[in-house]
């Protein structure tokens, strides 16, 4: 599923999705978390990238495993430690998305008036402001991660 499209290797096609996406959920989710004003009119986006994010990280993972058996399986020297080097930072970006997808989608959740209340949190100022703080922190894990990501790819395609 993940070896080909339309007979081309799929991970080189698939990681420009986890590479754009990533950074703008980074991007939205910091906006959401730090700007409240700009909450309601920034939501259906945090909500949207919460969900495309981690599926392109996965996507690109799964596309790079099968790249990898498929013409690197041999590999050895500098292009091995390249490729092993590039592949050490699947895992922690996908938890780190996954993450970060999670506590923006609770911020989100919380952060939206109770139906029987015109103004404030659903569940109180403070649940809001740690959900805040969480989404910060892991918006900045997930935005090393893709960039060590991205980096140890490149430099594993072009040294």
């Amino acid at each position: 599923m993940f070896d080909e499209i339309l007979g081309l290797p799929a991970h080189p096609l698939i990681v420009h999705f986890a590479v754009v996406l990533t950074p703008l959920l980074v991007v939205v989710a910091l906006a959401y978390a730090l700007v409240p004003r700009w909450r309601p009119s920034t939501a259906w986006a945090v909500v949207l990238l919460c969900l495309t994010a981690p599926a392109a990280v996965f996507a690109a993972r799964q596309s790079g495993e099968s790249l990898k058996e498929a013409r690197f399986g041999a590999a050895e020297g500098e292009m091995a430690a390249l490729i092993s080097a590039h592949e050490g930072f699947a895992v922690p970006l996908l938890l780190s998305v996954l993450g970060l997808g999670a506590s923006a989608l609770l911020l989100v959740y919380a952060s939206r008036p109770a139906r029987d209340s015109l103004s404030g949190d659903r569940f109180g100022r403070p649940v809001t402001v740690v959900l805040a703080a969480l989404t910060v922190l892991l918006a900045a894990v997930a935005a090393f991660y893709v960039f060590q990501a991205g980096d140890s790819g490149a430099r594993a395609v072009w040294s």
